[in-house]
């Protein structure tokens, strides 16, 4: 499925009438300007799974982000513009080959950590309530309690609560049981497979990020069957080798000038890894 057909970028030549309209000088940077055209990055083309490919500064990010606030894209982490991040978007054009699904969303790095960070403190919330209610279920069972107005009443339950019950019992009628905590990269594909959902745009930015080689395999999987079989669509934002080589996938590679349309082969990281597994080939097969 394509919603999004393509996006346009402002080049070098846009870039300069603007600055030269410009009365605002007192600035450091012009972010997000003069990063995409740098490598001559104007526009791209969708596929159903679009990858941008490039090193740590080749922009890969900066145009994720631009895509999704242009088309207003969902996001759960606040995103810090720059002083000029609005007036770049205007530079910038697309075109929807079918109306982009009010699900649609971008998932970031920042967004899988919050989830995270969210779980754990959830849970040391509950633990420190639970130490609460063990120490509550003592103090009332083997309390002195009389009842002398209505005002009692509420008291009068609990001391009956908790001298029925087992003091497991008692807390665990109090207070649900903890949140599942799981691994970082159980709990970041457990944020991926709820977030995306059928027929939608999703992108997705440096998504490898706290998962194992075998989290990254099944998030690929993932995504595959998302396309196929749910009819969405996917713009991600990466350098790792299991997501570069999902099947179909159409790689604009960033680190070339100008940039280029790849196969995940011909990638300079990917074959620095084949490089490297060659190399030390025979330690493999001598097992």
């Amino acid at each position: 499925m394509i919603y999004l057909d393509w996006f346009l970028f402002p080049d070098s030549e846009t870039e300069f009438d603007f600055f030269l309209r410009q009365k605002r000088t007192c600035y450091d940077s012009y972010y997000p300007f003069q990063v995409l055209s740098r490598n001559q990055f104007r526009r791209i083309d969708f596929a159903p799974v679009t990858i941008l490919y490039g090193g740590n500064g080749s922009g890969k990010t900066t145009a994720v982000n631009v895509i999704a606030e242009k088309l207003n894209l969902k996001r759960d982490s606040a995103f810090n513009k720059s002083n000029f991040f609005g007036d770049y978007l205007n530079c910038c054009d697309y075109e929807i080959r079918m109306p982009i699904p009010k699900e649609s969303r971008i998932i970031t790095s920042d967004d899988v950590f919050d989830y995270m960070l969210n779980i754990r403190s959830m849970n040391e919330g509950i633990d420190r309530k639970k130490e609460m209610l063990f120490e509550e279920y003592l103090d009332v069972k083997y309390s002195r309690f009389q009842m002398k107005s209505l005002d009692d009443y509420e008291q009068l339950k609990r001391v009956n609560k908790s001298r029925s019950k087992t003091q497991s019992q008692f807390v665990r009628s109090e207070l649900m049981d903890n949140i599942r905590e799981y691994s970082n990269g159980e709990s970041a594909f457990l944020y991926f497979s709820e977030k995306i959902t059928e027929q939608a745009l999703f992108l997705l930015d440096e998504p490898e990020n706290s998962l194992s080689p075998e989290k990254q395999k099944e998030l690929v999987q993932f995504i595959e069957n998302s396309v196929r079989f749910f009819g969405c669509q996917f713009v991600i934002s990466t350098h790792s080798p299991f997501v570069l080589s999902m099947k179909g996938a159409k790689i604009y590679d960033l680190d070339e000038d100008p940039v280029d349309v790849k196969k995940w082969t011909q990638l300079e990281n990917v074959r620095a890894y084949y490089q490297f597994f060659k190399e030390h080939e025979h330690e493999f097969t001598s097992w």
